[in-house]
This record gives C-alpha cells, sequence and structure tokens, in this order.
C-alpha cells in the first residue's frame, strides 16, 4: 500500500515522502498513529500545494537571513579587552559575548551557528561566519580595542 508520511519515520522515510508499505503496517501503525495518510489522488494534490507552500517559504527565509547577511557585513562590533604592555590580551572574546552584543541591536542569532568558535585573542579586526540559513553565511567584523 503506498502512503503519504506526514513525519519522519525511522527505517521507512522522511516527512512528505510517499513510501510503498505492507497493508497491515500502513492500517494498523502508520495511519492509525496519525504518521502517515493513504496516497489517493486528494491527498497527492494536497501533498503538492504543502510542498509548494514549503518551498515559497524557504524562498522568503533565505532572501530575508541574505539582507541580515549583506547587513552585518557593513557593521564592525568594538569589544574592550584589557592588555598589558606590549599589546597583550588578557582574556578573550566568544561567541557567546559576541551573540549578547548582536541581541542588544535586535539581531537574533544562536551561538551554535557560529562556524568559527574559537575564542577571539588578537587586537584588531577578526572576520568571523556564522550561517544564519541553511547556505546562508554571514561574515562579522569583530574588532578588539585595548585599554591598559
Amino acid at each position: 500500500m503506498k502512503v503519504i508520511l506526514k513525519t519522519d519515520v525511522k527505517k521507512v522515510g522522511k516527512r512528505g515522502e510517499i513510501v510503498d508499505v505492507s497493508d497491515g503496517y500502513a492500517r494498523n501503525y502508520l495511519i492509525a498513529r496519525g504518521l502517515a495518510v493513504p496516497s489517493t489522488e486528494r491527498s497527492m494534490e494536497i501533498l503538492a500545494i504543502q510542498k509548494e507552500d514549503e518551498k515559497k517559504l524557504d524562498e522568503k527565509n533565505r532572501a530575508e537571513a541574505q539582507a541580515l547577511a549583506d547587513e552585518l557585513a557593513k557593521k564592525t562590533f568594538t569589544f574592550q579587552v584589557n592588555t598589558g604592555k606590549d599589546g597583550k590580551v588578557f582574556g578573550s572574546v566568544s561567541t557567546k559575548q559576541i551573540v549578547q552584543e548582536l541581541q542588544k541591536q535586535n539581531i537574533k542569532v544562536d551561538k551554535k551557528k557560529f562556524l568559527d568558535t574559537a575564542p577571539i585573542t588578537g587586537l584588531g579586526v577578526t572576520k568571523v561566519r556564522v550561517e544564519l540559513y541553511k547556505g546562508v553565511v554571514a561574515t562579522l567584523n569583530i574588532q578588539l580595542k585595548g585599554s591598559e
């Protein structure tokens, strides 16, 4: 029996896929638990509409993320750090501190999405990459200024 999966089912398939499973498994497990629906003409039409909506939403989110990435590339975020003789930096700036600075400017970024996770320890401007959306990577300019 062909069914359309409503959610991901382990060892069967992913959400939105049309899979061929045994009749008993489809009726007694997948359909009974709301994990799938029988594959009919009407359900195929609904699936096509849902996929089109998901595609439009994905394009919209990708465009918003790209606009945010372009905006972030133009800005420089400045942090003050303690320095000693010869410009030696005490401490560092972590991704958590960068996220807090972005939140002050109403920009929401998950700290787990940073691609460059090493703490920033050198004075000057450092470029840090962060993934805003699938395939959209922004480059942040982080500047460390020293104060003795």
